[in-house]
């Protein structure tokens, strides 16, 4: 594992990051951040800064500046190497100069190089972005202001160009967040900041159109109108209750030394492997009769429970469940690759869709070469993927999931993995939207061009952002339309969309930086996908970065102070900003001891329950109950058997005392009710019911 890094004293105090102040500005599914960092050199020498920090992964920087006293320095995009060159140039010079790249190995990492800051300066950097809003379970969109980058793991022959990086929380500096509300002040920025926000009409689809920037070429990106639809399905409660019986589930699980960590900083607080086996508890009690499933464990290596997935039933279950328990976080460093090689390897089985589902704390290295990886199987393999505790990596979380046709979700705070994992699963299980179709209602001279790739598919819980790009003028009307066609478990839907093509003035171009983000993004996968093209596809990536004014993996800011009157003389130190790791790390083979959990009563009825969706009428699920086995048992009809009876006590049990945890037992108790009318006794045992929660099972 790499060290920390960071700008730091001779005495290992951190200097000079002193604030950070956030703005947001808000426009439909979009915002875009400005965000001001204050550094001071507190040392009585020259000195060479650099700061490694995160920002979300679909981010797309569109500003860099410095203010040195009253000097403002605004920073230019170049290609990169360019930039680099100008850089080292303008600093071994005695100039001050200012670099900030994007890391060649993840979206979400960059690196800012502040050079000669001369004793007791002060440099002021502004960054502005701008990014699309995550939608999440409950229709919110979400922001996040990351504070937390966990140390990527680099094997030792890859470490070349990979930023040392971790959390800054440790650092003496205050935050600043300005969304109509403020941060008290002395904020400690030790976690990611969130802001959800909550809109009407939340599944009505919606276009915004943003006019072209007037100094721009009229036929490029910037210089024509450019759309931006948001299509967010609603799921009618038919579609919710329909669910697949057929399926191949694949569970990969990080099992690095870093899921020893714990989940949060508060009270009772699990490990994250320890959250992870609970996880795979509901999961593999949870799946259908009949299909395929499969558990890897991952760090610097991997292994599987059974070498090709196995079909479901009451023996593979508990073969991997007895395993589930003694999965530790031991297995050392992370490489996913290697895994996810493994399993793409293996053939599928016909009429059983693979579904993959991924728990990670996000500390790969190589996230690129990873999602690369799930789109070129995104056609056979469809990816679920989990970020596990603050830091994990936007970039590969989010990434994995949009390239695999899946879905993302991050597990922060105090937040339970359990439910949101099985949200997943019920996407997995459930009809998707597909058979997508734009069509454009223009006028004449008008055309569109497309700038986001086509959709495949669109499940429960997802949204998607549509670019295009207007060319041309209309010399009559400014009214057009855009209809949305769509299929939705064999029924078609269609939406159309007015707008008019004579929209605001615009100075932000927010819309238009993000079309040109996508349009980049898909550039990079093409570029990495290797073909005679390569180079052509590089400089197009520069060419339309520098028009749009995004970041890319090919260019930089650089900014020069080329009017200061006077160099800095003297060898400069070289800091980089300290950070702090937020797990210990094993070595690998290294067994951590974890304590032994307090057993969920939820937890405990789950496991009782056997494959086929029944329990056994014991005294293990009398415990469960809080009764003894005759106080179970005594109130049982002779016509009843037993299993049957069990069976609908924990049904009951479910739905009196864990009524509030339905979507973690959602499953299982589908499974339970599909075994009770397989039994034939569901008219009978109904006659019970009533009478029984009042009498021998009744809850406080």
């Amino acid at each position: 594992m790499l060290n920390c890094c960071g700008l730091v004293s001779e005495e290992n105090e951190p200097v000079p990051l002193k604030s950070i102040s956030v703005q947001l500005q808000v426009k439909d599914h979009v915002v875009s951040v400005s965000s001001r960092q204050q550094y001071v050199n507190e040392e009585e020498r020259p000195l060479e800064a650099v700061f490694v920090f995160p920002l979300p992964a679909d981010a797309a920087v569109c500003h860099f500046s410095a203010r040195i006293g009253e000097q403002e320095i605004v920073a230019e995009l170049q290609d990169k190497q360019s930039a680099r060159d100008q850089y080292d140039e303008a600093v071994s010079s005695g100039q001050q100069a200012f670099l900030l790249e994007e890391s060649d190995e993840s979206w979400d990492v960059f690196k800012l190089s502040v050079g000669c800051l001369s004793p007791g300066q002060n440099a002021v950097i502004t960054i502005v972005y701008v990014m699309e809003l995550s939608v999440q379970a409950d229709d919110a969109l979400r922001f996040c202001l990351p504070a937390v980058l966990n140390p990527r793991y680099t094997p030792a022959a890859s470490s070349a160009g990979v930023p040392e990086v971790s959390s800054a929380c440790v650092i003496p500096y205050t935050l600043s967040l300005s969304v109509d509300v403020n941060l008290s002040a002395g904020h400690r920025f030790d976690k990611d900041v969130e802001l959800l926000l909550y809109y009407e009409n939340t599944h009505h689809p919606t276009v915004v159109m943003e006019a072209g920037a007037s100094e721009a070429q009229p036929g490029s990106l910037m210089g024509d109108p450019v759309l931006m639809i948001s299509l967010y399905p609603e799921f009618p409660a038919v579609i919710m209750s329909s669910l697949a019986s057929q399926g191949e589930f694949v569970f990969v699980v990080d099992r690095s030394g870093s899921m020893g960590s714990v989940m949060h900083h508060g009270k009772d607080a699990q490990m994250r492997i320890e959250s992870a086996r609970d996880t795979l508890l509901l999961l593999l009690k949870s799946l259908p009769m009949g299909c395929y499933f499969n558990i890897y464990g991952f760090g610097s290596h991997f292994e599987s429970f059974f070498p090709q997935s196995v079909v479901y039933s009451e023996d593979t279950m508990e073969e991997a469940l007895k395993r589930v328990k003694n999965m530790r976080a031991d297995m050392g460093d992370t490489e996913i690759l290697q895994p996810l090689n493994h399993i793409y390897s293996q053939p599928c089985h016909p009429d059983h869709p693979r579904q993959l589902f991924i728990f990670t704390d996000g500390e790969v290295w190589n996230t690129k070469e990873v999602l690369d990886l799930v789109k070129s199987h995104v056609y056979s393999h469809r990816c679920f993927s989990f970020g596990i505790g603050e830091g994990a990596s936007t970039a590969l979380i989010t990434g994995m999931a949009r390239e695999g046709s899946g879905h993302a979700q991050f597990i922060t705070g105090t937040d339970r993995m359990q439910p949101k994992v099985m949200e997943s699963l019920r996407f997995a299980l459930q009809p998707a939207v597909d058979r997508f179709s734009v069509d454009w209602t223009l006028p004449e001279g008008v055309t569109v061009d497309m700038l986001s790739p086509p959709i495949n598919n669109l499940f429960q819980g997802q949204r998607a952002l549509i670019y295009a790009q207007l060319k041309g003028q209309s010399s009559g009307t400014t009214r057009a339309a855009v209809t949305l066609n769509y299929r939705l478990k064999d029924q078609p839907v269609t939406d159309q969309l007015q707008f008019t093509l004579k929209p605001k003035e615009d100075t932000g171009w927010t819309i238009h930086r993000l079309a040109a983000r996508s349009v980049i993004r898909s550039l990079e996968l093409e570029e990495r996908a290797g073909g005679a093209d390569a180079e052509a596809i590089r400089s197009r990536i520069v060419e339309l970065s520098v028009q749009a004014g995004v970041s890319s993996v090919h260019t930089a800011f650089i900014g020069v102070n080329k009017d200061s009157k006077q160099t800095v003389k003297g060898p400069l130190l070289q800091r980089r900003v300290p950070v702090q790791s937020l797990f210990r790390q094993s070595a690998p083979g290294m067994r951590i001891q974890e304590p032994e959990p307090q057993t969920d009563p939820l937890l405990q009825l789950v496991s009782l329950q056997k494959a086929s969706g029944c329990w056994e009428l014991n005294t293990t699920l009398a415990d469960v109950f809080g009764k003894t086995e005759d106080e179970v048992t005594n109130h049982r009809p002779a016509q009843v058997d037993g299993s049957v009876w069990a069976t609908v006590l924990a049904l009951i049990w479910l739905n009196t005392c864990r009524s509030d945890d339905q979507i973690e037992w959602q499953f299982v108790a589908m499974k339970a009710a599909s075994w009770i009318r397989s039994q034939k006794r569901e008219t009978f045992i109904h006659s019970f019911i009533h009478s029984f929660i009042h009498s021998a099972f009744s809850v406080s």
